[in-house]
């Protein structure tokens, strides 16, 4: 099957939603919005095959998957993720989509080089030499190397 990834980021002013973001959660979100947006049928058509593939609540990054044909339903509904639920508490949050690609390598090297200009601007307003210093070791580390892009879970049908 031909699949599409989409990398996103959850927005949040609520501090406590970070702890919330795991898997069930953010699949849950998105479900519910596929389904008010485009209606069973929709989330018929993206309910085949999607998963969170990969999730770093720290960061705030989210890695979906879904079939090919599909992906366009999916991403038109994300703007529609309005919080967050666990543990019966709702956290408001938004999904910002960052990167749509065929790869999970495609979308590793979108992100590597999304941190690296999100680094470049916090290095342009800083105001003392200690935070130049850390910011510029965080940006010598935005790098993918060998070990971590054989980590056997790539699924490359060939597209880009």
């Amino acid at each position: 099957a031909v699949r599409r990834y989409v990398l996103c980021e959850v927005l949040s002013d609520d501090p406590r939603c970070r702890q919330c973001i795991e898997d069930r959660a953010v699949g849950l979100a998105v479900r519910d919005a596929i389904g008010r947006v485009h209606g069973d049928y929709g989330l018929a058509c993206c309910s085949i095959s999607f998963t969170v593939k990969y999730l770093n609540a720290y960061t705030g990054t989210v890695l979906l998957r879904c079939r090919k044909d599909s992906y366009r339903l999916l991403c038109s509904a994300l703007p529609f993720v309005r919080y967050l639920e666990s543990r019966a508490q709702r956290y408001p949050c938004a999904l910002n989509t960052l990167h749509v690609g065929g790869t999970i390598r495609t979308c590793q090297k979108f992100l590597i080089q999304y941190n690296r200009r999100q680094l470049l601007m916090l290095l342009q307003n800083c105001t003392n030499e200690e935070e130049r210093q850390c910011i510029r070791k965080s940006l010598l580390s935005c790098s993918l190397t060998e070990e971590q892009s054989q980590s056997g879970d790539e699924e490359d049908d060939g597209t880009e």
